[in-house]
């Protein structure tokens, strides 16, 4: 007989992150202990001990679940991956590095599956308050994120912010490209759906280094956020629809 479908499906995207991912399995289950939840690790073909520290974990944490990429395809594919594989109607991610604090996931689905909610709530982002990246890191974040709300009208203060929850037919309905994960509250927004924001916590990584640099990231964005607008200017929304 197959089990019931889990309320929650959390989903790490992990790239060589050895040091960082058992720890970080270990939290989640920890803060959502007597929940119905599944943790969704997707492996981007890491060339470390990644894959190999998240199986030993499988005999001890009934409720994680390991899925590798065959080839390195980035963090929106990896989220991609993980998001057709759960079996939850709400989902919520985190980066793989362990900067995102798990104990803000409850926050973050409370939030989104509230009594009285509006109908329409289709995300709730983290926010991140007191950001332990370094300087060069954190100014070259927040111009981009200036510049992308004030283009794209996202209503998005940070972006970049692993940690989202949302409901996993509405993720479904957006366009996929590459570096989509860094423009989900836009395409959110172009679908009709209304977002939340709250304030969560960050922390230095602890191993492994960053997958990211500051000028890779501005030019992959400028690219991106062109394509971006351009397919806001081509949506129309019919209103809702009925069946006669």
């Amino acid at each position: 007989m197959t089990a019931a479908p889990p309320d929650l499906s959390v989903i790490a995207p992990m790239h060589n992150e050895a040091g960082n991912a058992a720890a970080l399995v270990r939290e989640i289950h920890g803060a959502l202990e007597g929940r119905s939840f599944e943790i969704i690790c997707v492996n981007d073909a890491s060339t470390d001990g990644t894959l190999d520290e998240l199986i030993a974990l499988k005999p001890d944490i009934a409720e994680l679940r390991v899925l590798s990429h065959r080839v390195n395809a980035g963090q929106s594919r990896a989220l991609r991956t993980g998001v057709l594989a759960a079996r939850a109607p709400v989902i919520c991610t985190l980066d793989g590095d362990g900067q995102n604090p798990p104990a803000d996931i409850p926050t973050l689905v409370a939030a989104l599956t509230r009594a009285g909610a509006p109908a329409a709530l289709g995300l709730v982002g983290g926010r991140r308050a007191k950001r332990q990246d370094s300087g060069w890191k954190k100014l070259a974040s927040r111009i981009g994120n200036g510049v992308r709300k004030r283009l794209l009208n996202d209503e998005a203060d940070d972006t970049g912010c692993g940690l989202k929850a949302f409901r996993r037919d509405a993720y479904l309905l957006l366009p996929f490209f590459d570096h989509q994960h860094r423009f989900i509250p836009a395409l959110m927004k172009r679908e009709g759906f209304a977002m939340e924001f709250v304030d969560v916590g960050h922390r230095p990584r602890i191993a492994g280094k960053s997958k990211y640099t500051n000028l890779g990231r501005l030019f992959a964005s400028i690219s991106d956020m062109l394509g971006v607008m351009w397919l806001n200017s081509r949506a129309r929304q019919p209103g809702g629809w009925d069946e006669a």
